[in-house]
């Protein structure tokens, strides 16, 4: 079992993640991946042959980011976080996986398809135990992904025009958020809110409690 309170290192740049990841007690640092997600899904999509489900996609990517930092880490001689956790979101729809829009005319014609629709937020977890056997260390890599099926709003051509506008949908997987300016074009989900947000906080548990850490023992803000 953990000796002592246990660090969890954030492998993203998505201040949503962070703020979820705060507002449920926790206190982890942040270091971003140098990843380049396009060439980390094409080379595995070209050793298969095929092309990669979304929910595999996430999670690949959740991966690769989680890798990236932990050389970043043994690189530095950084031995000061406990569990690395890697995130990666990506919505499905009609079969496609969408990740950020890479333009205003992406996101614009993202919303055109999207609104009154349906799709699949999946965002993929990649949790690594760093610790020594001595405070407790497992030595694990454990993960999975989390889905949650989102219905959007029949919003007018205006209504998209005006929320591209703000920049949002650039910033985000999907190009929509709940938790911010999206927030009143989501007219329901089915299954975990947070995971919507980027990061499923009961799949995090779960990935945690597999490295015999439980909840209680992450080190929480003050």
């Amino acid at each position: 079992m953990p000796h002592g309170p246990v660090s969890l290192l954030l492998a993203s740049a998505s201040p949503a993640r962070l703020a979820t990841l705060r507002s449920a007690g926790l206190d982890p640092a942040v270091r971003v991946s140098s990843v380049d997600e396009d060439q980390v899904v094409a080379a595995a999509e070209a050793g298969l042959g095929e092309r990669l489900a979304a929910a595999d996609v996430a999670l690949l990517l959740a991966r690769a980011k989680a890798e990236d930092v932990l050389a970043s880490l043994d690189a530095d001689g950084d031995e000061a976080s406990d569990l690395v956790l890697g995130c990666d979101s990506v919505l499905e729809l009609d079969g496609e996986v969408h990740g950020k829009p890479a333009d205003v005319a992406e996101a614009t014609a993202r919303w055109h398809r999207m609104r009154g629709g349906t799709g699949t937020l999946h965002t993929g977890h990649w949790l690594v135990d760093r610790r020594a056997a001595e405070d407790g260390g497992t030595a694990g890599l454990v993960g999975g992904t989390a889905s949650t099926v989102v219905h959007f709003a029949d919003l007018g051509d205006d209504e998209v025009d005006a929320y591209v506008a703000t920049g949002e949908p650039l910033r985000v997987a999907g190009a929509f958020t709940i938790d911010g300016l999206g927030g009143p074009f989501v007219a329901g989900i089915e299954g975990d809110p947070s995971n919507v947000v980027g990061v499923s906080l009961p799949l995090l548990r779960e990935l945690a409690l597999e490295l015999d850490v439980r909840w209680h023992d992450l080190s929480t803000a003050d």
